[in-house]
């Protein structure tokens, strides 16, 4: 049986088209020491809420070992605080600082960037379909 071009595969699609978004974030970032997973963390915790490591690895879609290595670095520079939960102490609450706020409000303005250069290669009718049939495919591929 002859082997089907990988790229007919839909995970192989998804999977370049998020390489391929990493690598134009990353040049957007430029020389900023900050990842696309620190971004993400950032973008979350700008709200000021204070979020827990576990809600916070699911909506910035990291495991916890990976979370954890990125909040140890965002840390040691200043942006982001670790605090006990006062009534359990296995529980860890990470809050965004005043230096953190002005990093994410400078990376995203970068992002931001970023993301308008491929809407207007796009077009804003595919970019809101694409946004649709990924929403749709998130929603209907979720685990019983």
């Amino acid at each position: 049986m002859p082997a089907q071009d990988i790229s007919k595969y839909l995970a192989y699609l998804l999977a370049s088209a998020h390489r391929r978004m990493r690598i134009g974030l990353s040049q957007s970032l430029g020389d900023e020491e900050f990842t696309e997973e620190h971004w993400r963390i950032l973008h979350v915790l700008s709200d000021e809420q204070g979020h827990s490591m576990g809600e916070l690895a699911e909506e910035v879609l990291l495991n916890g070992p990976a979370l954890t290595k990125n909040i140890d670095k965002l840390v040691s520079r200043g942006v982001v605080q670790r605090a006990a939960d006062d009534f359990d102490n296995r529980r860890v609450w990470v809050f965004i600082t005043d230096l953190g706020l002005e990093v994410v409000a400078r990376l995203k303005e970068r992002v931001d960037a970023h993301h308008e250069t491929i809407e207007e290669a796009l077009g804003p009718r595919k970019t809101l379909q694409l946004k649709k049939l990924l929403e749709s495919l998130i929603t209907e591929s979720r685990p019983s």
